[in-house]
């Protein structure tokens, strides 16, 4: 049997799982971001806008909301809010990807779409799958209008990278400078062949081509940061470069790495291709449900990134496994940098969505309908303490004496979750959007960011503070998205 009628067959048994989705009847179904149809979603792929439609692929396993084997699934729009679902273009149907479809990106020139991806391959055998058994092969498929794609192309294997690094290497990020194109991969070395010896690093390669690919250099921290670094993505912004890696196996501090794995940029100067200098990492979100982001470059210049609004290997659970489905993707966060750190803003076309406008008072409890926008302006310089009482179950305060920021859960709607603390030296502003289960808080400005997921009996709103501050409250009435 051909890969082509074995596509075919994957596609329609994904399409009659997608026609039985119970997503539609969940009460904590998202208003306005990205969701599986049905099943388990995770890693954003292969972002990009070609041709003036915006493209989000995403990893997708459509017959077990607790993962299982992956796919793409695909969503397109023109404006990045009216989003239309175009069902699963890649499957696990070739000998080089026969184990999953994983991460990858998108990178455009010349009227065409070229997506690179890692195609996973588990050996029969004793193997831990680590040091042995599996295959992490990158592969190619192009797209000329965005709707039909090529056949698959093996680019890749496991033969092609150093001999010192285990078979975990995957997630291709691809771009062109100089000239010259470049791909990352997020690797694991391992030198002695013991489990402690473990280090995350990226393999830089290079082309001329789109095709065949060489080493030019590997990227390291001057000391061992986790086991393994995944997702890596190379971002420009104003002419600096930052280093965006999802290291594992980081130990956990009170303020810092607080989640299972975590997600974050390294400040990159030099060359990344010869001698360069890492600067300190900065996780990208400080919340309970962030991962994986991955980066691209709009047709207006802009620098937008997408995290998967979810973690693996999680301790606490999400409520939606009742109707079949699991996590989301983040809001598309517009990038800018100001004194060597990164900002990260929710789009400008959101604002599209706003209903109407509430009025809100000051250590007054308010009634909400679970899709809404908030903004707390001015706050710092009279502010000693600020409490935002959620759901009555989810609180967000600030002490300005310990600079402490703190997101906690104190009932059972965070599902497990408990709390998150971060140093802030000041609070000025809050940028809140609330999805009916989701929650993501832009601090200063998007100087920080806390993403949560989160499941409410009610939807209330209730600021305590001990001034007055300036804030504003939209309803928030998205385009209902149906599968």
């Amino acid at each position: 049997m051909n890969n082509k009628i074995i596509e075919k067959k994957m596609f329609e048994k994904v399409r009659e799982a997608e026609k039985n989705t119970k997503i539609n009847q969940d009460p904590y179904k998202l208003g306005f971001h990205l969701m599986p149809p049905t099943g388990w979603l995770n890693d954003p792929n292969g972002l990009c806008q070609f041709k003036g439609v915006y493209h989000v692929f995403f990893q997708y396993s459509p017959f077990d909301a607790e993962g299982g084997d992956k796919f793409w699934g695909h969503y397109v729009s023109k404006d990045m809010i009216s989003w239309e679902y175009k069902g699963p273009i890649m499957g696990p149907d070739t000998p080089y990807d026969k184990d999953g479809v994983y991460s990858g990106s998108t990178f455009v020139e010349d009227g065409k779409m070229y997506i690179y991806y890692t195609g996973n391959v588990k050996e029969s055998g004793n193997h831990d799958y680590i040091t042995s058994g599996r295959g992490a092969n990158v592969l190619l498929v192009t797209s000329e209008d965005g709707e039909n794609f090529s056949d698959k192309q093996l680019l890749i294997t496991n033969e092609d990278y150093p001999s010192n690094y285990t078979c975990h290497i995957r997630d291709p990020k691809v771009w062109k400078e100089d000239g010259v194109y470049y791909m990352v991969l997020g690797g694991r070395e391992n030198i002695d062949g013991t489990e402690f010896s473990d280090i995350g690093k990226v393999l830089v390669y290079s082309s001329d081509d789109l095709k065949n690919w060489k080493l030019e250099n590997e990227i390291a921290g001057k000391e061992r940061f986790g086991y393994m670094w995944e997702c890596p993505d190379m971002i420009d912004l104003n002419g600096s470069k930052f280093l965006s890696i999802s290291p594992q196996g980081l130990e956990s501090e009170e303020f810092k790495y607080q989640n299972v794995h975590q997600s974050g940029y390294y400040p990159l100067e030099g060359d990344f291709r010869k001698e360069y200098f890492l600067g300190n990492f900065v996780e990208w979100d400080m919340g309970f449900d962030f991962y994986a982001p991955q980066s691209f470059v709009d047709e207006k210049g802009r620098v937008i990134l997408i995290g998967w609004m979810g973690l693996p290997d999680i301790d606490y659970t999400n409520k939606t496994l009742e109707y079949g489905w699991q996590h989301g993707l983040t809001l598309p966060r517009e990038l800018s940098v100001k004194d060597g750190i990164v900002l990260q803003n929710p789009i400008e076309e959101l604002k599209k969505i706003r209903k109407s406008e509430e009025e809100i008072e000051l250590n007054e409890e308010i009634a909400l309908d679970g899709l809404y926008e908030l903004e707390l302006n001015s706050i710092g310089k009279s502010i000693d303490k600020l409490k935002m009482i959620i759901s009555k179950g989810l609180e967000v305060s600030y002490d300005k004496e310990t600079s402490i920021l703190k997101m906690e859960f104190k009932n059972d709607i965070g599902a497990g979750r408990d709390v998150r603390k971060a140093k802030l030296q000041s609070l000025d502003k809050i940028h809140m959007f609330v999805d009916k289960s989701s929650i993501e808080i832009f601090v200063n400005n998007g100087k920080m960011v806390l993403t949560t997921r989160f499941y409410p009996e009610q939807y209330t709103l209730e600021i305590i503070a001990d001034e007055n501050i300036e804030s504003r409250l939209w309803n928030l009435a998205p385009e209902e998205m149906k599968f």
